[in-house]
Parts: C-alpha cells; structure tokens; sequence
C-alpha cells in the first residue's frame, strides 16, 4: 500500500510518477523498496489519470454493512411478492456496477492483489 501512497503524493505535488520519485519517496518513508513493485506500479500507472480515478472513487458508494453487532436481523416471509417485483432489473444494475468497477482500475489490482 505504500507504493500506490508514493504514488499519490507524488501525484498530488506534481511530480512526476516514475522509479526514481518513487523510491526516493519510499526511502524517505523508511521503506524497505523492491525495485520490481516500483517498475511494475510505474508501468501500471503510465496511462492511468490518476485525478479521475480518485474522483471516481471518491464517488462511489461505501459497502453495505454485512450487519451490526448486536442488531436484529428481519427474516419475515411475509413480503415475498415485493421480491418477485423486479428483481432481474436489480441484477443487471449490479452487474453493470461489476463491469465497470473492474475497468476503472485495470491492472491495479493484479498489483497488489
């Protein structure tokens, strides 16, 4: 993660992302600096606008909460017939949400994965 943060500093001060800056970056931060992951994330981010990808993140929704500690959980079948009532347009809002949540960062994730 200290690498992708390298990287935004440098972003934000306006210099320039590449091997060099980087590392001097992560040296400056005590970083123990792997030339592979400064090469590969420089090459990552070549043609990556990094403003809007921010922007774009920044944007999108937090998750859901997968529950609350502590809280009741409703289970009631009662309302079945409001489920039945488009669901498949839910499903291909979430899979259009999927698409293009993975093309916005192609590559990153591979990365650091």
């Amino acid at each position: 993660m200290e690498y992708v943060y390298a990287a935004l500093i440098l972003n934000e001060s306006g210099e320039e992302i590449n091997e060099d800056n980087v590392t001097a970056v992560l040296d400056a931060a005590g970083v123990d600096v792997e030339e592979s992951r400064v090469k590969a994330l420089v090459a990552a981010l070549e043609d990556v606008d990094i403003e809007e990808a921010v922007d774009t993140a920044a944007a999108a929704p937090a998750p859901a909460a997968g529950g609350s500690a502590g809280g009741d959980v409703e289970t009631s079948d009662d309302d079945d017939s409001d489920d039945d009532e488009g669901g498949d347009e839910d499903a291909a809002a979430d899979e259009d949400d999927e698409e293009e949540d993975e093309s916005s960062g192609e590559g990153l994730g591979e990365l650091f994965g």
